[in-house]
């Protein structure tokens, strides 16, 4: 048995195959969200928006990954429109203006890798 306290990845099941879609269900008017992990390198968390749901323009201080699960959504990233569909993946760089907005019931895996920092005088 893993140790909660110690475990890297969280709200999914170990050691048994999961259809991820399902991990997250659709709510009227909602974008609902659910952690797989966030530590200081790196954030992996699963979405659902509904229709014409969005996650407005913002930065990120590490390169975005979307991964499309269902659905298509309609991604900016500084200016430049992409439409995105299931099973295609969008990488948003680091520190650039991105927005991501549902054409239809739309899921998605969002990974961000963000630089390791180093403490130092330790």
């Amino acid at each position: 048995m893993t140790d909660k306290a110690a475990q890297l990845i969280k709200n999914i099941p170990f050691s048994t195959p999961v259809d991820i879609v399902n991990l997250v269900d659709y709510e009227e008017g909602r974008v609902v969200s659910r952690t797989l992990s966030s530590k200081s390198h790196v954030n992996i968390t699963l979405f659902a928006f509904d229709k014409d749901e969005e996650i407005s323009a913002h930065t990120s201080p590490g390169d975005a990954m979307i991964q499309v699960l269902d659905g298509e959504a309609l991604i900016n990233i500084d200016g430049k429109k992409i439409k995105a569909t299931k099973g295609q993946v969008v990488v948003m760089p680091a520190n650039v203006p991105h927005s991501v907005t549902a054409c239809s019931q739309f899921k998605m895996l969002l990974t961000v890798v963000k630089q390791a920092v180093a403490i130092s005088g330790m």
